[in-house]
């Protein structure tokens, strides 16, 4: 993957969420970037994808805690480019890709999108895949193709910086940047397992947390708790080798688990098959 950035850290590097991310990076040119200075404190990179395949590939990703912009151009299905908010999935997310073509994405922050759409609470979202211009007023049929034309990185790049930065940039919120504060605790502290651990972190009641995450994040912090274990159970399936399969109790106390039962229950809820039979598959091992 490439990665381009004015200043500061780039995009995350990992795979996190990608559904055997190895034969999706086979199959399509996929890179992230970082977005214009102004907006980086609320995005978390944009990501482009192109493809062009003999036969339909189906990718599938675990859903992050982001509203996802999503500019899409398929010629293998009749054509014509689309625009639309997708708000955060619930669900295992499945998306055939046929023939040519690409997309072009914008990843908020969990809790980053409401100071660009702050008409409505981001549980509006969740769930849902809308038209752009029922989040950005203005939006027009010349936004697609300004934004998916150009065969240059960076030209697409600059058409997503002008889309955002042209609708005014994002509306200052300190209860937005609260809330993403408190997701990144959770993404990269392991020893905050338990909503009333956060809401201590934060100073808040477990109420007056859960109204937060519904008007910033869009699920509650559970959920957001949950699916970065998720995340990382299923990066560490794929990093294992054929010779050597997670040791998935290991694995479950390391994230804070209270036994192997209940990592095994979730992800199988999540993934749809065991941890055991989609590191065997990803791996390849008999």
């Amino acid at each position: 993957m490439q990665h381009m950035t004015a200043s500061g850290p780039g995009p995350r590097r990992d795979t996190r969420g990608i559904v055997d991310a190895a034969e999706l990076l086979a199959r399509v040119r996929f890179r992230r970037y970082a977005p214009a200075p102004a907006l980086r404190p609320y995005l978390e990179h944009y990501w482009l994808i192109d493809w062009d395949l003999t036969e339909p590939y189906v990718s599938q990703v675990v859903p992050h805690p982001s509203v996802n912009v999503v500019f899409e151009r398929n010629e293998g299905r009749n054509g014509g480019d689309s625009a639309v908010v997708s708000g955060i999935g619930l669900e295992l997310f499945a998306k055939e890709l046929t023939g040519r073509g690409r997309v072009c994405g914008v990843q908020f922050r969990p809790g980053g999108f409401r100071p660009f759409a702050p008409a409505w609470p981001v549980a509006h979202w969740t769930g849902r895949i809308a038209p752009l211009a029922e989040a950005f007023a203005g939006t027009g049929p010349q936004d697609p193709p300004r934004v998916l034309a150009p065969d240059e990185d960076h030209a697409r790049v600059a058409a997503l910086d002008a889309f955002l930065l042209g609708r005014g940039g994002p509306v200052p919120d300190p209860a937005a940047e609260e809330a993403m504060a408190l997701v990144d605790l959770v993404r990269g502290d392991r020893s905050v397992r338990r909503v009333s651990a956060l809401a201590r972190a934060a100073g808040l009641s477990p109420r007056s947390l859960q109204r937060l995450f519904a008007s910033y994040v869009g699920v509650g912090p559970k959920w957001v708790i949950l699916r970065y274990r998720i995340h990382e159970a299923l990066e560490r399936a794929e990093s294992g080798s054929v010779a050597s399969l997670p040791d998935w109790a290991e694995l479950a106390a390391d994230l804070g688990y209270s036994d192997q039962a209940h990592l095994v229950r979730d992800f199988t809820a999540t993934v749809g098959v065991p941890p055991t039979a989609y590191a065997r598959a990803v791996l390849s091992v008999p």
